[in-house]
């Protein structure tokens, strides 16, 4: 009997060992690497629907209309006709009739009007071929001529959910989105799904280990404020904590937490986007003219940065997902200013949603006595409102009398004013804002020489000299000057491009707008700002062998960035390293930025790719 009892206790104790040893290799299971060998549990790819690839057509941009503008005619007013074709594996379906409001698209920017096809597709199929064109209607003295004007060719992945070929993640123009020579199109593709989420059964059972019939559209396994389903899509690791609401690896001054709010509305946490709310005011009389941020205008500045890989969205009303949000029209008020009164921080609080502050700038039309506008803060010092005037003083003022000059005029205001924030700041550079010293010196100790060549040389929209210029007045090459300079005009010229910083508009400037300040030469400038703190040190050694290497996180379109890498020693589960990046863009003040998380173990280091 003592014999059958020690034998009782020992089964149970290797009993109890095996259930602890399990339990202990389910609590530290990590998520499996790209790189380690993976074992196939299920190769099946549709075993629980009927396969089927969904491709939402979501904005179609005709990209010509910032040139008709800048040129003399009516041309402008004539929207193109197009419609668009998709075929899946040969078989081509053309939405001509059956779109728009004429069916075809008779506009320059389709954004609000999404659509969607469906194909039924061969079961167990593992690759689909996609293409979509574009098809213009061309009208002409013998009639219409109908004309590809882009095509889009992809192959899809059944099994992971992705596509590649003309568009794909971490590309040059941000996933599901085509720049073309003609048209910018966004768009997206996706297979049935049991359970709806946006993650393929063969990635649930095979990489993830999840459940094909539960939804994890909200799941959140890292408890990081991210989904799982956003996470998997843009090769996060949805079992491993990230830092979502610092991560920023566009720098764009959007973090991955915010690209996450915007992801209705094209934001890409790869691709750097600048997003903007407009309000009108309402008119004062009967013979007032509208104050709004007129469709072609904002078509211009769309327009002018999508040529440097930057995309503008501009809510006037269209993301209908806020209220309060964009396309109001405000009380008129008399003459706001920048520096004294600043009323307009009533619409700001009221007006402006405190969910997008920090996410969009605001863009209010309205009046002002000199026909002018600003750039201002008016939470802390963050440059994150324009107000800029559209009335009869600047029409006056701008010498705009038809209705194409004055939305190129605005256009022209509304991008100087953007210019201020992103970095293109006064105290900068000499030419930024300067003005002739008949109107006001900015600079009284500077020689009349040196005044003079800035603001002769300094050719952008950034100089008051040019702000306003004509084909026929203060134009070097015949043209409206509609763009910041690329600094190719000698000494006095500055490469505004290779010093844009997307974050200015939501971190506090090293300088105030006091009322006493009279010139440029009074700003005090103080460019400091804490480093990263806490558990976080930084490694100078990490830092030399690998900042080159690393830059490659960083998606910054202008400039090459500074890296810097710190080690948190105390972190023993997660992440323990991290990668900050900072675009060399100075004078302009600019901070470093989250832009990769990894683990460094044994000398070894993995980034959280995956």
């Amino acid at each position: 009997m003592k014999k059958k009892k020690i034998s009782f206790i020992a089964i149970s104790f290797v009993a109890l060992l095996i259930i602890l040893i399990s339990a202990i290799i389910l609590f530290f299971y990590k998520f499996p690497h790209p790189s380690e060998e993976r074992k196939v549990i299920d190769d099946r790819i549709s075993p629980m629907e009927n396969q089927a690839l969904y491709v939402e057509i979501l904005r179609i941009r005709n990209r010509s209309l910032m040139e008709k503008m800048l040129s003399y005619g009516r041309s402008w007013k004539n929207a193109p006709s197009f419609y668009y074709k998709i075929a899946v594996d040969g078989r081509e379906v053309s939405t001509k009739g059956y779109i728009g409001e004429s069916g075809i698209y008779e506009t320059w920017d389709t954004a609000g009007y999404e659509s969607v096809m469906v194909f039924d597709v061969e079961e167990e199929k593992a690759f689909s071929d996609v293409t979509i064109s574009i098809i213009e209607i061309e009208k002409g003295i013998f009639g219409e001529q109908e004309v590809d004007k882009e095509k889009i060719r992809l192959r899809y992945d059944y099994r992971i959910g992705e596509w590649k070929g003309d568009d794909c993640l971490r590309d040059n123009d941000g996933l599901g989105h085509y720049l073309g020579e003609n048209y910018e199109i966004w768009f997206n593709l996706y297979q049935a799904d049991f359970d709806n989420d946006g993650i393929p059964y063969w990635t649930e059972v095979n990489i993830l280990g999840t459940n094909p019939l539960e939804d994890d559209r909200e799941t959140d396994f890292d408890n990081d404020g991210i989904p799982t389903s956003w996470e998997w899509r843009y090769g996060y690791d949805p079992f491993t904590y990230n830092e979502h609401k610092n991560l920023d690896p566009d720098i764009d001054g959007l973090t991955n937490y915010e690209e996450y709010l915007m992801r209705k509305y094209f934001a890409d946490p790869f691709q750097p986007d600048i997003y903007i709310e407009t309000d009108g005011m309402e008119k004062r009389g009967i013979i007032d003219i509208e104050h709004v941020f007129y469709k072609e205008s904002q078509q211009m500045i769309i327009e002018r940065f999508a040529h440097h890989g930057i995309n503008v969205y501009i809510d006037d009303g269209w993301m209908k997902q806020y209220p309060n949000g964009g396309g109001e029209l405000l009380p008129n008020i008399k003459n706001p200013d920048d520096v004294i009164g600043k009323q307009i921080l009533a619409f700001y609080r009221d007006h402006f949603p405190d969910e997008r502050k920090g996410i969009f700038r605001y863009v209010i039309i309205g009046s002002r006595e000199d026909g002018g506008g600003f750039a201002t803060p008016l939470n802390y010092n963050k440059f994150d409102t324009i107000y800029t005037s559209n009335d009869f003083n600047s029409i006056k003022k701008r010498l705009a009398f038809t209705p194409r000059e004055i939305r190129v005029m605005l256009a022209k205001t509304v991008l100087h004013e953007l210019g201020h924030t992103i970095g293109l700041m006064p105290g900068v550079f000499p030419g930024i804002d300067i003005m002739s010293r008949r109107f006001g010196d900015r600079y009284p100790s500077m020689s009349e020489k040196e005044y003079n060549s800035y603001l002769k040389d300094y050719y952008s929209v950034m100089n008051y000299q040019y702000i306003y210029n004509k084909p026929w007045f203060f134009s070097k090459d015949g043209k409206y000057l509609f763009d910041y300079s690329d600094g190719s005009n000698g000494q006095y010229d500055f490469n505004d491009w290779a010093h844009i910083y997307l974050p200015t508009f939501k971190i506090d400037m090293p300088f105030y707008e006091d009322p006493f300040i009279e010139t440029f030469e009074d700003f005090k400038v103080v460019n400091e700002y804490p480093e990263i703190d806490g558990n976080w040190i930084f490694n100078q050694n990490l830092t030399e062998k690998y900042g080159k290497e690393f830059s490659k996180f960083a998606k910054v379109k202008n400039a090459d960035v500074e890296i810097k890498i710190y080690v948190n020693e105390k972190n023993k589960e997660g992440y323990n390293l991290r990668v900050y990046a900072k675009p060399k863009v100075e004078p302009v003040f600019a901070i470093y930025s989250l832009v990769a998380e990894g683990r460094i173990s044994d000398g070894k280091i993995r980034i959280h790719d995956f």
